[in-house]
This record gives C-alpha cells, sequence and structure tokens, in this order.
C-alpha cells in the first residue's frame, strides 16, 4: 500500500503529465499544503521572469509558468522541509521542467532559476541551500555536479553604454566537478571534469580538468588531489 508521500507524488505527477491548467495547479497546491488560491487568481499568474526580456523571445508556457510557480511555493510549505517529499517532489518538477534532468537529482531549499527549460543536467547533480541560476544563456551540468550553498551562476551581462544592450553565454560544468559555498560563475565558463571551484571564487575563465581554483579573480593553484581515483570513485554522493 503506498503511503501519504507516495500518494500525493503519483497524484502530482498525474495532473503535471496531462499538461497543466489553473485547476490541475490549485489541486497540486492542496497535495503540498499550499496556500488556497482562487482560481481566478491562478488564471491570471504572471511570473517575473516573464517580465525579464528573453521572456520576448522564449515565452513560457502555460506548463512551464505553473511549474516554475510550483517550484518557488514549494519553498514556503512545511513539506518542503521533509526530506522523504521535497526531493522526489523537487525532482519531478525538474523531469517536466528542464531541458534535460537526469537521474537522482538533489535539490535542497531555496534553488532558484530563471528559464527552466534552459536547464541541462546529468545524473546524480547536487544543489544545496540557495544556489541561483541564471540559465536565460544556457546552462549545462554534468553527471555528479555539486553546487554548494549560495553559488551563483550568471549566463548574460549587460552593455555598460546601454542597459537594455545584453549578451548571452552558455555556462558548462562537466561531469565530477565541484563548485564550493559563495563561488560565482561568469557567463560563457567552462568547468572542466572533475575541476574544484574553492568557496568565494569569482570565475571568469574556463577551468581546465582536474584543477582547482580560487580567488577573485580565479586563478589555478593546484591540481584536484584526486590519489588516483576518477569518475564513480571519486564518492561524489551528497546524502545517504
Amino acid at each position: 500500500m503506498p503511503d501519504l508521500f507516495e500518494q500525493k507524488l503519483a497524484r502530482a505527477e498525474s495532473l503535471i503529465s496531462a499538461g497543466l491548467d489553473a485547476a490541475a495547479t490549485g489541486e497540486i497546491l492542496q497535495l503540498i499544503e499550499g496556500p488556497v488560491l482562487p482560481l481566478a487568481v491562478l488564471e491570471r499568474l504572471m511570473l517575473y521572469n516573464e517580465t525579464l526580456p528573453r521572456a520576448a523571445e522564449f515565452p513560457y508556457t502555460p506548463q512551464q509558468r505553473y511549474l516554475h510557480f510550483l517550484w518557488d511555493a514549494f519553498d514556503k510549505t512545511a513539506l518542503s522541509l521533509i526530506v522523504p517529499f521535497s526531493i522526489p517532489f523537487r525532482r519531478l518538477i525538474g523531469k517536466y521542467l528542464f531541458k534535460v534532468c537526469g537521474k537522482a537529482l538533489i535539490a535542497e531549499e531555496n534553488v532558484r532559476f530563471n528559464f527552466g527549460h534552459f536547464l541541462e543536467l546529468g545524473d546524480g547533480v547536487f544543489f544545496n541551500r540557495g544556489v541561483f541560476l541564471d540559465s536565460k544563456g544556457g546552462i549545462t551540468l554534468g553527471n555528479s555536479v555539486a553546487l554548494a550553498e549560495d553559488v551563483r551562476i550568471f549566463t548574460h551581462s549587460h552593455s555598460e553604454a546601454s542597459h537594455i544592450e545584453r549578451s548571452y553565454g552558455k555556462v558548462v560544468v562537466e561531469d565530477y566537478a565541484k563548485i564550493y559555498a559563495g563561488a560565482t560563475i561568469m557567463p560563457g565558463v567552462t568547468i572542466g571534469s572533475q575541476a574544484i571551484v574553492a568557496a568565494g571564487a569569482m570565475v571568469n575563465h574556463d577551468v581546465p580538468p582536474n584543477m582547482v581554483v580560487a580567488g577573485m579573480p580565479a586563478r589555478i593553484i593546484r591540481d584536484r588531489k584526486t590519489e588516483g581515483h576518477t569518475g564513480d570513485e571519486l564518492d561524489h554522493i551528497w546524502l545517504f
């Protein structure tokens, strides 16, 4: 017999897979024990990200709008603190919202992104609390990539002569790389496989594989101490 959390997740997936509308979104809000909103409010829903210039080129579909809303709304609920439900629920949203969402995603509280459909995640990606992904230019995270608390990834910048002139640069973080707390990754950067970005670093250039970088701006300080381990042997396991 499925437990309560399994029943909630199964019902939420059935509603999402059928295509979200205002009524289905309202039902999922009840499943996650969120606020009860009138149907008229949900039908007129507009999110902050939809006011951004990129949204004029790539407007949200109704499904994307409601999935973004549910991702953010969920973190305002008590259920978001209960791990056996919260991690699978965020995986469920990612499965239908992200461009690619690999297996075993772990996303903690207050992970934010502006265009979920520009995110590509491999298997075993880990987001700690407070991660921000400016995904307007596209972000690809490889297998077993970890982003620690308050990591920021940016994929766009503004002209100094005219703020409305923007440029975009995709960020790629390759397999088994780790980005530690408070680090910032700037547009167009590639972090090589098994590289480590130290806490508080600001990375504005590509990082070669297996290197450790630190500082503002970040500089290579040494090789990663792998002791001959590669890939899964590096034990990128975050929660048990």
